[in-house]
This record gives C-alpha cells, structure tokens and sequence, in this order.
C-alpha cells in the first residue's frame, strides 16, 4: 500500500492537480552544493569507470576513521537498503528467523519474505511512548533467530531506544548467540542523542547512510560496519550483483564528511521548526500521538481509522500520507513525512485533520 500511494500520488501530479506530498521520506531540501560540485568535479577527472566493490579506499579510511575501526570493516553498498538485503542474504536461511520491534520499516520484512526467513515482530505501543520491551523481545528468541534488527531513530515513530534498553537488547543478544543489526540512517540528525551499535564493540553489525543526514536519496549509497570475514562476503556479492556505487557519487559523499557536523546541524534545525508546526496543527486534532525525538516523520493514531481507506480518500484531496499497515499491524496509524517546507506542512496538515472522520 505504502508503494500503491505513490504511484497514484505521481499519476495526479502528471494530471495537474497540486499535491502535499507527506508519504515519503525524501526530503524537499536540495543536496548541499559542495557535494553536488565534489562529485562533478570527480567526473570531470575521470572518475567514471568501475570502482572497487568494497568502496573507494579514501572513503574507507574515513568512514574507519570517524567509526574507530580497520578500514577492512566497512564497505560501501548502494544504498542502506541494499546493505540490509545483502546482509540478511547472506546470513539467513530458509527457516530462520530474524526478530524486529514494530512499527517497523516494511523492507525488512520484505527482505527476509524474499530469502525464506521467518520475521518475528515485537509490538510496542504509542501508550508506552514506543518502549522496546526487552524481556518480551528475548521471549521471541530460539534457537533458529540468527538476527535481531534495531531501528534508533525508527521510521515510523521518530523515536529513539534508550540507552539502558539498547543495552539489555545487546546483553540479551549476546547470551543468545544472536546478532544484533542496527539500522541508524537518522543518527546523526537526530534531536536528542542516540546510542550506536558501535558503543558495545564491533561484533554486532551497524547499517547507515548518506541519503537522510546528507540530504543525498537519489544518490543511493550507504556503507556497513561488520566483522572482516562478513565484509568479504559482503564485497563478493558486491562485485557479482551491484558491482559498485559509482566513485564519483564517492567522493561527493567524502567530500560531505568535511562538513558532516554542519550538515546535521542544518538539517535537524529545519526539521525542528517542521516538526514543531506539525505539533501545532495536530494537537488541536483528535489525533494522539508521540513527539518526535529525530526528522522526519510523525505516527499519529485515531482510534477506529481504517488507515489505508483514509489515505487514498485523502488523495482527493491533494494530501498523500502513507497508512500504518505499512509499517505493521497499525491500521489506525498514518505516517507523515514532514519533506515540504513549514507553510505546506500547515496547510496539508489541516486538510488531513479536516478529513479526519
């Protein structure tokens, strides 16, 4: 459904009508210049034949350097969900499974659908501000569970784990013998402080990326952290699917580590005022929902919303959001991504609340 809403928000758009685009996370502002010229310049040296399959080594060394690991533990991939794919490819099988707190981003399960792996879901709640409860997620483990998948922030909720309940899920995967994947693609624009994968040691596996802290979606790339031997693995599969993220999209992403700090910062001011006007609008609502701890998204509930009706009904009106079943059993839920600027999110979020039955 989260994809059917797109598409049918695309075919309005190419038949004229204006539309408030809240379904997807893919942010209005531009990619900043210094990276869009890095990249350019890249060409220009010719920097457009193939690349290695672990990644340029320049931006190795960087991401090794800012994470506090041997360049061998990184490899770049072509976006942090063809990260995800691959590392679940290669470390489940059919009949497996993989354990993940819900609301949940739908590629995850996707991914482990197309390779055959059981996903167990852990259900949490908007009443319990989206809390992790680490004893029913070790209650989902045995002895087929190969792989528990954090998401701090989450997309959907905008909600970061707690430090003492990112620690419990690691001890638990630990005594477990399970791998822990952390998924931290909003980590650094988040607005409070989001513990890392990292913190606990290098045996667990981090997942992130440009295309949210860089403003860079379109550009597909990411990078991984893991364990050298699975990194090889990694490079392989690397060299005989995607063979490589393009050197020059390389070197405008290494050129945005220069700015890394400022970037974030840039980004996480914007979005607070976003997020702050969304909270104006939709508190005068029936709407209940949890205030975001990063960008880009809010996971509002009224109760007894049929969500997926609510959402190509409100296409009429000129207002795309995404309904909660993508993201899990949350029918009513909406996600609203806050990708347009404060007076769009003011006049799209009235229209909603309008619409509200």
């Amino acid at each position: 459904m989260l994809y059917e809403i797109s598409e049918k928000a695309i075919q309005l758009e190419n038949q004229g009508k204006e539309m408030i685009k809240f379904n997807l996370g893919d942010p209005d502002l531009p990619t900043p210049p210094e990276i869009v010229e890095a990249a350019y310049e890249a060409m220009k040296q010719g920097k457009t034949k193939y690349s290695s399959a672990a990644g340029e080594k320049k931006l190795r060394e960087e991401l090794a350097r800012i994470h506090g690991v041997s360049v061998d533990n990184v490899v770049v991939t072509t976006g942090s969900k063809w990260a995800i794919f691959s590392l679940l490819f290669l470390l489940l099988k059919r009949g497996e499974n993989v354990v993940v707190p819900s609301p949940h981003w739908t590629s995850y399960e996707l991914a482990a659908k197309k390779i055959g792996a059981e996903i167990r879901f852990l259900r949490r709640d908007l009443e319990s501000d989206w809390k992790v409860d680490a004893e029913k997620l070790e209650a989902l483990i045995d002895d087929k569970t190969r792989l528990i998948i954090l998401n701090s922030p989450n997309n959907p909720t905008s909600k970061v784990i707690d430090d003492k309940t990112f620690s419990e899920i690691v001890q638990i995967a630990k005594s477990k013998g399970v791998t822990v994947l952390s998924d931290e693609v909003y980590s650094d624009i988040s607005f409070v402080k989001a513990k890392s994968i990292l913190d606990f040691g290098a045996d667990n596996i981090l997942v992130t990326g440009f295309s949210k802290s860089f403003l860079m979606t379109g550009w597909r790339i990411g990078y991984v952290v893991v364990e050298k031997e699975l990194a090889t693995r990694m490079i392989k599969l690397n060299q005989i699917t995607t063979t490589c993220v393009p050197a020059f999209i390389q070197y405008g992403a290494l050129k945005g580590l220069e700015s890394r700090k400022k970037i974030a910062d840039d980004i996480r001011r914007q979005f607070k005022v976003r997020a702050d006007a969304a909270y104006s609008v939709l508190s005068k609502s029936k709407m209940r929902f949890s205030r975001p701890d990063a960008p880009f998204y809010l996971f509002p509930k009224v109760d007894g919303l049929d969500s997926e009706r609510f959402a190509l009904d409100l296409l009429d009106k000129g207002v795309a959001v995404a309904p909660g079943t993508a993201f899990g059993d949350y029918r009513e839920y909406v996600r609203i991504a806050l990708t347009v600027n404060e007076e769009k999110i003011r006049e799209g979020l009235e229209k909603l609340c309008e619409a509200l039955p």
